[in-house]
């Protein structure tokens, strides 16, 4: 009797694994399955996005989708203030010092152009520093620094953008857009304020860097100095490489389109 019974034992307890290792097959089935299902709606929706960003024939890429923050996020530098899409701006509210996003998106590291429209909502400082790459380095375009009138690049030797050879000073309107271009060469940073060239530097063996607070900016992103900004119509193409004579015309004509 008690061998019978050990051998019933026995049997019951192989019919609960057999069914505990069938339930647990159909669970990771079906956990594969909507594994699979993100994966491929993952899949869809960069291809859309991939699609949207689409080139141009002029090359020009959004850096925005108008929408929503998409590939873009949040730089995390400490009090900074929120972040949303407002009627297809970029707005970047004010916060304590810095505020603002960045993107890891794989984008030209030289030879490339950038236009977008900034305006100074609030506040007195910065409303557009954009942080970009030049070859293996980084550096920053500011707009409207040190006390609202300074633009730049920060830095170069280790100096500001208040106090290299980039330095100039202009009056900006707070509610007005103001259309900036930005070309980078292998050697060479230019910029403009509307049809106003602010940088025009050549930066043969100099130290190009960011102010340490940026750091967090890179490889590519916009932030504002305890003030809130706006930024639309942004986008970036890469031109073709410098060739003797042929710099000039081309920047000329990147202005008109």
């Amino acid at each position: 009797m008690i061998s019978c019974s050990n051998s019933s034992a026995g049997i019951i307890v192989r019919r609960f694994r057999l069914i505990a290792v069938v339930l647990l097959g159909g669970l990771l089935s079906a956990a594969l399955s909507v594994a699979d299902e993100k994966a491929a709606g993952e899949k869809a929706a960069g291809e859309k996005t991939a699609a949207a960003a689409k080139a141009d024939a002029d090359g020009w890429q959004p850096l925005f989708n108008g929408k929503d923050l998409d590939g873009w996020k949040v730089t995390n530098f400490g009090g900074e203030g929120d972040v949303l899409v407002e009627n297809g701006d970029v707005v970047i509210t004010q916060g304590a010092d810095l505020s603002g996003i960045h993107t890891e998106k794989k984008l030209p590291r030289s030879n490339y152009e950038v236009q977008f429209e900034a305006q100074r909502e609030a506040g007195g400082d910065f409303f557009a520093g954009l942080t970009f790459p030049i070859r293996d380095s980084f550096c920053s375009l500011i707009i409207g620094g040190w006390g609202g009138g300074v633009c730049g690049i920060s830095s170069l030797d280790g100096m500001d953008a208040s106090e290299n050879d980039t330095t100039t000073y202009q009056q900006f309107d707070k509610g007005r857009w103001y259309r900036v271009r930005l070309v980078v060469r292998d050697n060479h940073i230019s910029a403009w304020i509307d049809d106003n060239q602010i940088v025009d530097v050549d930066t043969t063996d100099r130290r190009i860097g960011v102010r340490f607070e940026v750091e967090r900016s890179k490889p590519f992103g916009f932030a504002t100095y305890a003030t809130t900004g706006r930024i639309r119509k942004a986008r970036i193409r890469s031109l073709p490489p410098e060739s003797a004579g042929a710099t000039k015309s081309t920047e000329e004509k990147s202005d008109k389109n």
